[in-house]
Parts: structure tokens; sequence; C-alpha cells
């Protein structure tokens, strides 16, 4: 399963999103913080210590727990479901 750590408001998370989307690949969305709040209030302290535990707190943030990879930056992202995905 993907996990997307993401806000609507980022265009680094929406980069993401429209691979997923091209891809075709399911994902589950989470969103830590307030709607378009990057760096700003946490919205879910659930979904927030999630993001953290690959130790930045930055979005976005992608889990696939089928590979037990965890990374951030979207182009690594990117690349990673490009790879992976395609």
């Amino acid at each position: 399963m993907l996990e997307l750590y993401q806000s609507e408001g980022c265009p680094h998370c929406a980069k993401v999103r429209e691979t997923l989307s091209e891809l075709g690949v399911s994902y589950v969305s989470h969103a830590p913080r307030l709607p378009g709040d990057v760096g700003g209030d946490v919205a879910n302290e659930v979904t927030y210590d999630e993001l953290t535990v690959g130790g930045e707190d930055q979005i976005p943030y992608l889990v696939d727990t089928d590979r037990g990879v965890r990374m951030y930056e979207s182009d690594d992202i990117v690349e990673y479901l490009e790879t992976h995905y395609a």
C-alpha cells in the first residue's frame, strides 16, 4: 500500500499526485497540516507523528508499506514511482 503525506496547496505534492494518477496507482492520502498550510499548524497529530517517523518535517512524504520504503523529495518520489509502478 502507498501512503502519501501531503497538502492540497503544495506544488511539490501536486507533482506526486499527478504521477500517481497518470500511473493509475491507488494510494491513501494523509493531510497532517491544515489545507494549503505548508509548514504551518498541525491539523492531525497522528498523521503528523507518522510523517516525522522518517526524520523530517516535510511533505510530500511517501510510504510504500509493501516494499518498506519511506521517502521525501518530490523528484525522488516520482522517479521511484516510475521505476516501480510504471
